[in-house]
């Protein structure tokens, strides 16, 4: 009878130990004079004071406020909120489909047969395109700023400000959409002597509603959620009466108003998915 013998098992190493040893400390070295300069210091989280003030919000965080009288304020300024945000992305749709119109290359009446443009119409688009790269460049957050320097607090500063950043936002999408759409149809009603207008509500837009429309949603959302960022800094809204909240350390009311704003977003993404649905 013969023993059948084992050879004893070989460790294999990773050929790759070395290469992530090295990537962690080039990161480490690269990572920590930044944190020197930025005067990272997390373990001042650490100490007794810092302890016990997070121990308080916390214990108050979980059980949001439901007082009479701060339920009113709730609803008032959340109401509030959603009229800015609706307020200033309507405005900023009446800037960016004048702007699509004239962005958008598919619509161009100069380039039809040819292919073309006349330069009258390339110099106009390139204007507006740079309008738009300059509108939504500048955060909502330094325009709330500069209107509350000039016409003082209050929600008009946030309506203003999220006009201008959508509208640069809304009228590039918008003109991306459009051309990566079928132009079939708005070519032939532009050959056919159709204005722009027309082309587009009758050519491009029925193909691209859906994703359009799901866009301006999810910009309406976002609008929300920078109207409460720019009630920070004086824009009105709930972000205001969160700010004052935030400052007294009142962890109760700000997670009922945490709550909401989860709320808000759930509510809009559920009409987002109807609007899809019907319009697809």
């Amino acid at each position: 009878m013969t023993t059948m013998t084992t050879a004893p098992a070989v460790a294999h190493h990773d050929p790759a130990t070395r290469r992530r040893i090295f990537a962690i400390i080039a990161a480490l070295v690269i990572l920590w004079p930044t944190m020197v300069v930025s005067e990272f210091k997390p373990w001042i989280l650490f100490d007794q004071q810092s302890l016990a003030a997070t121990g308080r919000f916390l214990s108050d965080f979980l059980v949001p406020a439901h007082d009479a009288e701060f339920l009113q304020m709730l609803v008032r300024e959340t109401w509030n909120t959603v009229a800015i945000a609706t307020a200033g992305l309507t405005l900023a749709l009446l800037g960016a489909v004048p702007a699509t119109l004239i962005i958008n290359e598919q619509l161009s009446i100069s380039a039809l047969g040819t292919g073309r443009m006349r330069p009258v119409a390339i110099a106009a688009r390139q204007t507006m395109r740079w309008l738009m790269v300059v509108l939504r460049s500048v955060p909502e957050l330094v325009w709330a700023l500069l209107f509350v320097r000039i016409i003082g607090l209050g929600p008009t500063a946030g309506v203003l400000a999220i006009a201008l950043t959508y509208c640069g936002m809304l009228g590039k999408v918008y003109a991306e959409i459009l051309e990566s759409s079928d132009a079939h149809a708005s070519d032939t009603l532009l050959a056919n002597g159709s204005g722009r207008l027309a082309a587009l509500l009758y050519g491009s837009l029925p193909e691209a509603a859906s994703e359009l429309m799901s866009y301006t949603v999810y910009r309406w959302e976002c609008a929300i959620r920078g109207s409460v960022v720019m009630g920070f800094v004086g824009a009105g809204g709930l972000g205001q009466r969160m700010d004052e909240s935030l400052k007294a350390m009142n962890g109760a009311e700000v997670s009922a108003m945490l709550l909401v704003f989860v709320a808000l977003v759930a509510l809009a993404d559920q009409f987002s998915k109807v609007l899809r649905r019907r319009l697809g």
